[in-house]
């Protein structure tokens, strides 16, 4: 039926911008307590694999498939976060950084699973159920903003030292962070495997992780409708500019420069939606009338 109603290439764009919007989130889970993955490409990685063989090779199905394979990036990410915590600053990204470049030398020469030749044969990944899955993380982490555990990220991320001193376990919620973007990120790896029914190494390296963190840098980085915005905008951005063939990376290049210059946060900085709609709510004032 969606098909009918929008077309093969419609589907397409509406599926990569729903993988792309959980990418855009599982970077802002990790920045929600100030750190900065530029390895998600590689938690990616390991769900789209991991998932992709137990579907074909182990006839899995699908939605347990998804689940495991997402776990499996859960585990990577405590083996990644862990040692990260010893790090600040810059470190934090080459460690990451070398890590998703890592696993995705690993899929590379890892033969039964397809080496340098990729993955095939996995199906079943559809528009719906990306969507459901986009839903599930967005009301995840809108409820986890709103709860103990979710000022607690927003403590350790404004003074990590201030966090130690109330007595927070900082690194255990450094790690939940880790845990949360990985996850969402095999989820992301494992959708994608399934729709587009091949991957191969190259589509997990440093370039794409880079790709997913301006999701949130343009977007904004301080609240989830951000990553969703920002994700967004980077699928059609793309499709809406390809008259202008190469010239389309020097627009991507100005748009960021401005967004840095004129809005450092991102477009949708904390805050803003309350004030928008505080504003649409302000009754109007017949004329004459007292304030």
């Amino acid at each position: 039926m969606g098909r009918k109603l929008l077309g093969y290439y419609e589907l397409t764009i509406l599926a990569f911008m729903g993988i792309n919007i959980l990418l855009g989130l599982s970077v802002y889970a990790i920045l929600a307590t100030n750190q900065l993955s530029v390895g998600n490409a590689g938690f990616m990685a390991i769900g789209a694999y991991i998932s992709s063989f137990l579907t074909v090779q182990l006839n899995w199905p699908l939605e347990g498939a998804l689940i495991v394979g997402a776990l499996a990036a859960v585990l990577a990410g405590v083996v990644i976060g862990i040692p990260s915590l010893r790090l600040s600053g810059i470190y934090v990204v080459l460690a990451t950084l070398g890590f998703g470049e890592m696993i995705r030398n690993f899929f590379n020469v890892y033969e039964p699973l397809g080496g340098p030749q990729g993955f095939r044969g996995a199906i079943g990944g559809t528009v719906g159920l990306i969507y459901f899955w986009v839903a599930i993380c967005v009301l995840f982490l809108w409820l986890l903003g709103r709860s103990r555990l979710g000022l607690s990220f927003d403590a350790v991320k404004d003074d990590e030292l201030v966090a130690r001193t109330i007595g927070l376990p900082v690194t255990k919620i450094k790690v939940g962070a880790f845990m949360i973007g990985s996850f969402i990120a095999g989820i992301a790896g494992g959708l994608y495997a399934h729709y587009v029914s091949y991957i191969e190494p190259p589509n997990f390296d440093f370039v794409h992780s880079t790709i997913i963190i301006l999701f949130v840098l343009l977007g904004g980085m301080e609240t989830l409708w951000g990553a969703i915005l920002g994700a967004a905008i980077f699928t059609i951005l793309p499709e809406v500019t390809r008259f202008m063939k190469e010239w389309r990376l020097a627009l991507y290049g100005a748009i960021l420069v401005a967004i840095m210059i004129l809005r450092p946060a991102g477009i949708i900085r904390k805050g803003d939606l309350k004030k928008w709609f505080r504003r649409k709510e302000t009754p109007v004032r017949l004329q004459g009338e007292k304030t």
